[in-house]
């Protein structure tokens, strides 16, 4: 999945949480377009026409392009008379119906990569908490870029070259941080982000071979660890279990694997694509 791919897939995500977050009955938003000063409205939720979608939205025109210009949030109680913004896609907003509009802009690592949008049918403002609420997911979603984005530099710099060596300590880097997205993951009490952070975990793992075992989610968790390097111990630290309990885990992912020993369990798990 490329870069663009990933972030339409986290855009497409919030728009719904958006709207439960806000009570917005229409919400859309798009990705800003590789090496181009504006976005591209890809997803729409709650629309009735699509007069929005692939509209580009350049920086400075607009609400949202006032929003990516100023990397800040912009809101307006009725689009079509604010004299806040400019008029260059009255035409589009007019045919959705939409007329109080709020414009978020996903902002990583101080660069705007997206905008989420949130709107109402009516001129009626859109309150403070409205506001606070819309832009708590687009934080959620900045959130998620940056464990992609990271996820995706570790795996670059540590996959080995065909027939090369691996380049150990960025590869073990890569594998350390798999087991810590995996710890990270329960305390999400998002399901749409959790689901996605252990989507992220997927991306440092080989693709799955056909047929191959799967492991309970606690005892991936501990195998992960295993595999980089955490003793019985540690592991139990790391992830608040009693280290019995983990002993216990680490015996069934082994039996599960065909394995005698820890290094025969993890050598068995990344070949069958569960671990990097």
């Amino acid at each position: 999945m490329t870069a663009d791919a990933v972030g339409t897939v986290e855009i497409g995500g919030a728009l719904a949480r958006l709207r439960r977050a806000t009570g917005l009955p229409v919400a859309f938003g798009g990705l800003v377009e590789s090496g181009r000063p504006r976005i591209r409205i890809s997803e729409l939720s709650g629309t009735t026409t699509a007069a929005l979608r692939s509209l580009a939205v350049t920086s400075g025109n607009g609400l949202g392009g006032k929003a990516v210009m100023l990397a800040r949030p912009c809101a307006v109680t009725d689009y079509s008379s604010s004299r806040q913004i400019s008029h260059e896609y009255d035409i589009q907003v007019a045919a959705e119906g939409i007329r109080s509009v709020l414009a978020v802009p996903v902002v990583v690592h101080r660069r705007v990569r997206g905008v989420l949008y949130g709107a109402l049918r009516s001129a009626d403002p859109l309150g403070d908490r409205t506001l606070g609420a819309a832009m708590a997911v687009a934080r959620d979603v900045e959130q998620a870029l940056v464990v992609r984005d990271e996820a995706r530099g570790l795996l670059a710099a540590g996959r080995p070259e065909p027939g090369g060596p691996e380049r150990g300590a960025a590869w073990e880097q890569v594998r350390e941080a798999h087991a810590a997205l995996r710890v990270l993951a329960p305390r999400i009490t998002d399901p749409g982000l959790r689901a996605e952070l252990l989507a992220v975990c997927g991306l440092l793992t080989a693709p799955r071979r056909a047929g191959a075992v799967t492991l309970a989610p606690r005892e991936l968790d501990v195998l992960s660890w295993v595999a980089a390097g955490a003793t019985n111990a540690a592991v139990a630290e790391r992830l608040g279990l009693r280290p019995e309990t983990v002993k216990g885990y680490l015996r069934s992912a082994m039996r599960k694997l065909g394995a005698h020993t820890r290094g025969e369990a993890v050598t068995a798990a990344r070949r069958s694509g569960l671990l990097p």
